[in-house]
């Protein structure tokens, strides 16, 4: 089986380095699914769930706060300002801003900056679908 080199890297630092036999994500014109050899390609990407496919079979899930993709034929680059396993993160913490994001967005008496509070609120709910997808995949 062919691989490709994989690296998600954040601000902070390198998150993920190995071979992979592929990886999914969401680019902001739709999902991705990356093979070994794939064209060359750069997208911006969605807010939302990176997805390795091991060379066993076996998946990793990143959360990512959106960035770039960079792919090369041998080599996909993940550049994100944030990038957390999707095991990492605090899932009471994602529903609890998810809870408050949904709040603001209701309460037309406090002026909230709205796309600030969207944002806030696309973030909480790409996180909790890592965590649920992370869930499943477990459960199998």
């Amino acid at each position: 089986m062919s691989s490709i080199q994989c690296d998600i890297v954040s601000a902070e630092n390198e998150i993920f380095s190995g071979e992979v036999a592929m990886v999914f994500a969401s680019g902001v014109a739709g999902e991705l699914g990356i093979a070994p050899r794939h064209a060359p390609l750069i997208t911006l990407l969605k807010a939302g769930e990176v997805r390795v496919e091991m060379q066993d079979g076996s998946h990793q899930n990143y959360y990512v706060s959106g960035g770039i993709l960079e792919v090369q034929p041998y080599l996909v680059s993940v550049l994100a300002d944030t990038a957390i396993r999707a095991e990492d993160i605090d899932e009471a913490a994602a529903i609890q801003a998810k809870e408050e994001a949904e709040r603001l967005l209701k309460d037309s008496e406090k002026r909230q900056d709205l796309a600030h509070v969207q944002a806030d609120l696309a973030k909480a709910v790409a996180q909790i679908q890592a965590i649920s997808r992370l869930k499943k995949n477990l459960k199998r």
